[in-house]
């Protein structure tokens, strides 16, 4: 699973208080329907039915659930996430993951995350989060890895043979506007005590080191 760094914030989120959190992590905030602040983010997971299952976690969850650990050890009973566990719900401040697999039937979600959120640093640009509360909010495709992205013209699509310009449509595309999110009054509760944001073990070398971050 993935494995963060130094932590670097942690803060309570799905509040209408904007969470205090380092400059750097700002434009991960965003607000819903209801004036309720979350943090935006992404991971892989596979999808049956109306639950989704970690790459290589432990449990499944729901489209909206709130997190309880269930790890036995001298620690005892905690709040998920707590930063000495690997309980919470993972997922990534980048879209694009490094080393994630193309194939396999994984679905590339976006959620909000809210309630105990702790930000931690990753050796790949971005942040690793670790969460309370997760809902789904988009499931696509995963994108595809950079080296696929640069392969050469041959390898896509040709262009229209008889050479005229395809017609640009008159409508919004789905997706282009703001999400009108509102995370309902109550959630169910999951066991996540080894939830997965990804394959994150294959380094990147197009990607620069994370930016330091101050812990508030």
């Amino acid at each position: 699973m993935c494995r963060g760094d130094r932590l670097v914030a942690d803060f309570e989120a799905g509040t209408s208080t904007k969470p205090a959190v380092p400059e750097a992590l700002e434009e991960h905030l965003t607000m819903t329907a209801a004036g309720l602040w979350v943090v935006w983010a992404y991971k892989l997971a596979r999808q049956r039915g109306d639950l989704f299952i970690p790459l290589r976690g432990d449990s499944s969850y729901p489209a909206d659930a709130k997190a309880e650990c269930r790890v036995r050890g001298a620690r005892g009973a905690h709040r998920a996430p707590d930063p000495g566990c690997t309980c919470g719900f993972h997922a990534l401040s980048e879209r694009k993951l490094p080393g994630l697999p193309v194939w396999g039937g994984f679905s590339a979600l976006t959620v909000a995350m809210s309630g105990r959120v702790l930000a931690f640093e990753w050796r790949h640009e971005g942040v690793l989060w670790r969460a309370e509360r997760q809902t789904v909010v988009r499931v696509g495709r995963p994108p595809l890895p950079e080296w696929l992205e640069e392969v050469p013209d041959a390898r896509r699509h040709p262009g229209d043979p008889d050479g005229r310009l395809a017609a640009r449509p008159g409508v919004t595309p789905r997706d282009s506007g703001p999400v009108r999110l509102d995370l309902p009054a109550s959630c169910p509760v999951a066991v996540v005590c080894h939830d997965d944001a990804g394959w994150c073990a294959e380094p990147s070398p197009s990607r620069r080191p994370a930016a330091s971050l101050a812990l508030v």
